[in-house]
């Protein structure tokens, strides 16, 4: 993922007011790993249901406000978009409207995702070899394909909806 401005990201968001993107927070972005990411996503500590996330699609950023539910699930879930069996992190469901007049109408879609969006972390981490010869890299360079794939499909589907 390439570099984005703080201009750019507020600009982004698909479905979210001007008044929700002119007032949300964005993180110092001077020390982000731009190049270890497939997806920017971050949670305001004054909002703590609320979940940031800007994909890119197709070199374009698009942001996409989330709400996370208050309710925790009974099970461990898995999330959906890093699909990591080993779940070193808490999963939550986050719900996000979609964009236009769907959106406006209250259509939203919704998806398990890593609290803090740690996806980018747990794709890349080694995984055990499962059986003789088993190539890791290979297999670690499918899940990160996987993990863009998933972003860029859910973005896709949010800001489409239009």
């Amino acid at each position: 993922m390439h570099a984005f401005t703080e201009k750019d990201i507020r600009a982004s968001f698909v479905n979210a007011s001007l008044r929700e993107r002119n007032s949300l927070i964005v993180p110092d972005l001077a020390h982000v790993e731009w190049d270890k990411l497939d997806y920017f996503g971050w949670r305001d500590p004054k909002q703590p249901l609320a979940g940031f996330l800007v994909v890119a699609v197709d070199d374009t950023p698009v942001g996409i406000l989330l709400r996370q539910t208050e309710q925790r699930t009974r099970t461990r879930a898995q999330c959906s978009w890093c699909e990591d069996v080993t779940l070193p992190n808490e999963v939550v469901l986050f719900s996000a409207k979609r964009a236009g007049k769907a959106g406006r109408n209250g259509d939203t879609v919704g998806t398990l995702l890593c609290e803090n969006f740690e996806c980018s972390v747990n794709v890349r981490r080694p995984v055990p070899p499962a059986y003789l010869g088993f190539d890791v890299k290979a297999a670690r360079d499918r899940r990160i394909a996987a993990l863009r794939d998933h972003a860029v499909g859910f973005a896709r589907d949010i800001r489409d909806s239009a």
